[in-house]
């Protein structure tokens, strides 16, 4: 059966006409910020006080956008007859994000924890060697980097959290034995000085001993 003429037409306009009738969905950026999702990638956060330049971000970064330098102090011994180490000292930790593909490999083989996805994305540049942030931006990225999600109800403490939970509750317990036993010596001393002025109290109100004859008398 050969088509109506206009049919497409026709379809056409009822398609437009619904759409006009609908309430608009575009977001009206930068006006509205959009709403992220909490693991979105934007940019790449640094928690420099976790960071021992073990250089396993740069050496694992498959475009090889991440620049460290360090150098190296040495730390007093802890004790006494103990012996001088040394350690990393963080120099300069940057990553070029006009290399940087966001694949994470970065963040996921960090084994101390000192990089985090931001949500961030409002970083772009009219020069392209201004898209090398220093740690000082990093750092300031990291302060947007969203809370972890909560954990399963049902799913086990982790051994770290355990492990402190229990740490925490011995040394309450010892704090509270502690503060046992020093209230039972404060009760054990005052029940003493009590007796000991009990015992002085009855001395004083005792009668006098019976006075000795005089010679003389009958």
């Amino acid at each position: 059966m050969a088509p109506i003429p206009g049919s497409g037409l026709a379809k056409g306009l009822a398609v437009t006409l619904r759409t006009m009738t609908k309430k608009t969905v575009t977001a009206q950026y930068p006006d509205a910020q959009p709403e992220l999702p909490p693991r979105s990638r934007g940019v790449i956060g640094l928690f420099e006080e976790n960071c021992t330049v073990c250089m396993l971000c740069a050496r694992e970064c498959p475009d090889w956008c991440i620049y460290i330098d360090s150098h190296k102090e040495t730390v007093p011994p802890a004790a006494p007859g103990g012996r001088e180490r040394s350690r990393n000292v963080l120099d300069r930790f940057a990553i070029d994000f006009s290399l940087c593909m966001y694949c994470g490999i970065c963040i996921e083989v960090c084994p101390f924890d000192a990089l985090f996805w931001s949500p961030e994305f409002e970083y772009a540049e009219t020069d392209i060697h201004e898209l090398t942030h220093e740690r000082d931006k990093l750092r300031e990225w990291m302060w947007t980097v969203p809370a972890p999600p909560a954990l399963d109800p049902a799913a086990e403490e982790p051994k770290e959290i355990a492990a402190a939970r229990k740490a925490a509750e011995k040394l309450a317990a010892a704090q509270a034995a502690a503060a046992q036993a020093e209230a039972a010596q404060a009760e054990a001393a005052q029940a003493e000085a009590t007796a000991e002025a009990e015992a002085g109290s009855a001395a004083e109100d005792a009668p006098d001993a019976a006075p000795k004859p005089q010679e003389g008398e009958a």
